[in-house]
């Protein structure tokens, strides 16, 4: 017995010899963020603007990979199967939520196949058109989708993407059946946008201000409760009277399921970090957000937020019957 227990304190004791080696030494080579969707659109902006800051306080490069396709969940599918040893991490956004119901054979389960790092962001969206576009604010323009519906065409970065999830409530809220047209991405979608082959579109503010700001695209209102600072002049779809769309792209850092505490403990602290530098703050204001405070870059806000997600989505896609597969 004595020798059991001798035996047993040993082995506990190099667990937590190694356990300590790990999180003094962790990391001790590049970490990659995978990116569920093509480069240049508004989530690969926040990651590698997240990236840069987490590298620099982790003393590793944080490199950004794309992994683009069928709404992120190839991506997030890349992620869940990776190695748990602290060296991948997933920036994801609302498509992890809605992937839950839109994908009804995933082949990961997105509460169970990740531990949590923390929240990153939360950032609005906007209604816009190519530069020409007939109507010239927005009551104007829901008036123009409903009676021209047949004829116009709604760009989004496909299925399970921010952009085809608003385009989706926009529909259901002008109860108008529209032609969208799906990219592999926001940013070859923006393309088509910018160059009048699509006439419409609803995006993340990271990937519309500029182009709002230069006068390439018209923007015609804003999907959140209050008007945003960088376009205080553009009205919320609630002043339209439709309530019903105000939607936000939330984005969480994930790792792979089994991956050392230590290592998420570790990548919590770094997120918070990088969130926490001015230089962030700025440059996401540019782009009409903000960084999440400390209080939700945390494991516990980030899994209550994909939980309560999952739940106010499911009815809306159920209700829609879009599914991606």
């Amino acid at each position: 017995m004595a020798l059991t227990k001798s035996v047993a304190g040993i082995a506990a004791g190099a667990i937590l010899t190694a356990s300590a080696s790990f999180a003094q030494t962790y990391p001790d080579r590049q970490i990659t963020m995978i990116v569920p969707f093509a480069a240049g659109g508004p989530t690969d902006t926040v990651g590698r603007l997240i990236a840069e800051k987490m590298s620099a306080d982790l003393g590793q490069q944080v490199i950004v990979e794309n992994v683009g396709g069928a709404g992120g969940t190839l991506g997030a599918g890349q992620a869940a199967t990776a190695e748990a040893d602290g060296y991948t991490i997933l920036l994801h956004h609302i498509g992890m939520a809605t992937s839950a119901t839109l994908y009804r054979n995933l082949a990961y389960s997105p509460t169970e196949a990740f531990e949590y790092v923390g929240l990153v962001t939360e950032v609005p969206m906007t209604i816009v058109a190519r530069a020409d576009f007939e109507p010239t604010d927005f009551a104007s323009m829901i008036t123009y989708v409903k009676e021209n519906a047949d004829t116009i065409t709604m760009a989004n970065a496909g299925i399970g993407a921010a952009s085809h999830l608003c385009g989706m409530l926009f529909m259901q809220a002008v109860e108008a059946p529209i032609v969208t047209v799906p990219y592999k991405g926001t940013g070859p979608a923006m393309t088509e946008l910018l160059g009048g082959q699509i006439d419409i579109m609803c995006d993340q503010t990271t990937n519309t201000a500029e182009q709002i700001k230069g006068g390439t695209i018209k923007a015609y209102a804003v999907t959140t409760p209050a008007r945003l600072d960088i376009f205080p002049d553009l009205p919320t779809v609630a002043e339209g009277g439709f309530a019903n769309m105000e939607v936000s792209v939330w984005h969480g850092l994930y790792a792979p399921k089994g991956t050392p505490a230590e290592a998420t403990a570790r990548l919590t602290q770094s997120l918070q970090v990088a969130l926490a530098d001015p230089e962030i703050a700025t440059k996401l204001a540019e782009l009409g957000t903000a960084p999440s405070p400390a209080a939700d870059a945390t494991p516990e806000a980030l899994k209550a937020k994909l939980e309560a997600e999952i739940a106010r989505w499911k009815p809306i896609i159920e209700t829609a019957g879009v599914y991606a597969d």
